[in-house]
């Protein structure tokens, strides 16, 4: 394996450079996606003060973003999806690391994609612009294959960290997820990218956590441990649905074939824009609605059931499109708005006001999470960071338990194994 090669020292300081780079880059991405919202955002409002043909311009409008984003990708080899299982692919010999051509699709695609409003998330193309940008440090200094597929790994972390301003989660990211094994060679390389990615980062986007959690948090009391794990299988469940339903999203667009990709994209789009005509917070990455829940603004459950049922299908249908964008930010708005709905449906029988709704939504974004990805530790670590929140770490724990376990025993693939075996087939 690549990460039991013996390298010298030259590629800390490949990676701390490339670091700086991947820091910019994606610091520059989270950036530009925040004003192609705003403008996506104005042109909503517009049209909501039109009124009667109004609909029509979230309609067309996402429609045209999907199929010139679906358009680019389709320029440059696997620049569509998230590419994190193009990431694992690299580090188990199955393919080589991406040329740097892949970073402006995934750049310009993602931006038009998800500031459109399509339901995606910007962790895989940074992920993925991370990874190629750590390749081709290491091609141009010219390391050996072994170290270049290191520093493809170890950026691919650094693109995580900087995509949410969590710098630990990067680095369990490639241990748990991408090599599924801790060497010390991969960690220290992704501890020098990460560290110099999210400082270079913070110059543009700050070091704040990305959901403010107001006041102290507290956690269920330990007498409800049960029945955090009991909400963790049920998690668990509903992972194993949304994997299905990502796979069989994408093989019905691929038995489409009297459309083509680009036309198939912005009847996608048209879909997910009349979903943001109807409500901004049907579709979208679904940052905004998880500030709103964990900020304590927690709808009735009717709301709260109706936002879940159209983001848990309009994601799936959203990456199906063909364009740039990952699964990790929609993912975990849904976990909230579970763990919101599960809170007020359990609420006559929690002693108390059972602790209130936040924490359920703070456990059920890592609970799914873990059962969608497999990757517990990640989970837990990425929300953590992204909240600013400790004090859950034991439903945080019991729940992500359950819920592996849960899709472990249902036979379930993880959603990366699943999309990387699915790739290898359509080359």
């Amino acid at each position: 394996m690549p990460g039991a090669l013996r390298g010298g020292p030259a590629a800390y300081l490949v990676a701390a450079v490339a670091g700086c780079l991947v820091g910019l880059v994606g610091a520059g991405f989270r950036w530009c996606l925040v004003r192609a919202q705003e403008l996506h955002a104005s042109l909503l409002s517009a049209s909501e003060r039109l009124g009667g043909p109004g609909w029509l311009i979230p309609v067309l409008t996402t429609a045209a973003g999907a199929a010139v984003a679906c358009a680019v990708a389709l320029r440059v080899p696997l620049a569509a999806g998230s590419g994190i299982q193009d990431v694992e692919a690299v580090w188990r010999g199955e393919r080589e690391p991406r040329p740097l051509w892949l970073l402006p699709a995934k750049f310009v695609g993602g931006v038009i994609a998800m500031g459109s409003g399509l339901v995606l998330g910007r962790e895989g193309p940074t992920v993925h612009m991370g990874a190629a940008i750590g390749a081709e440090a290491g091609r141009r200094t010219r390391m050996s294959p072994g170290d270049v597929t290191l520093l493809h790994t170890s950026l691919a972390g650094a693109g995580l960290a900087v995509a949410f301003t969590a710098p630990l989660s990067g680095v369990v990211f490639v241990c748990e997820e991408v090599t599924k094994a801790v060497s010390t060679r991969v960690v220290l390389l992704t501890l020098v990218g990460t560290a110099t990615a999210v400082g270079c980062s913070e110059l543009i986007v700050g070091d704040r956590p990305v959901f403010r959690v107001p006041g102290t948090v507290a956690g269920p009391p330990f007498a409800l441990l049960p029945a955090v794990l009991l909400f963790g299988a049920a998690t668990g469940v509903l992972g194993v649905a949304y994997n299905r339903l990502v796979v069989g999203c994408l093989e019905l667009t691929d038995r489409v074939t009297r459309v083509g990709p680009v036309a198939r994209a912005a009847l996608i789009g048209a879909v997910v824009g009349l979903l943001l005509g109807i409500d901004p917070l049907l579709a979208g990455g679904g940052d905004e609605l998880s500030v709103r829940l964990l900020g304590g603004d927690m709808p009735v459950g009717a709301v709260l059931a109706g936002y879940l049922a159209v983001r848990f299908l309009a994601g799936p249908l959203s990456y199906s499109a063909g364009t740039p964008g990952g699964l990790f930010a929609p993912l975990l708005a849904l976990g909230a708005l579970w763990g919101a709905l599960v809170h007020g449906l359990a609420l006559p029988v929690l002693p108390g006001d059972g602790s209130g709704a936040v924490p359920f939504a703070i456990v059920g974004m890592a609970a799914l999470f873990s059962a969608v990805v497999r990757a517990p530790v990640t989970g837990i670590t990425l929300v953590v960071e992204m909240t600013g929140t400790t004090s859950l770490l034991v439903p945080l724990l019991a729940a992500c338990f359950a819920a592996t376990l849960t899709a472990d025993r249902m036979g379930s693939m993880p959603i990366y194994d699943s999309l990387r075996l699915r790739m290898a087939k359509s080359v």
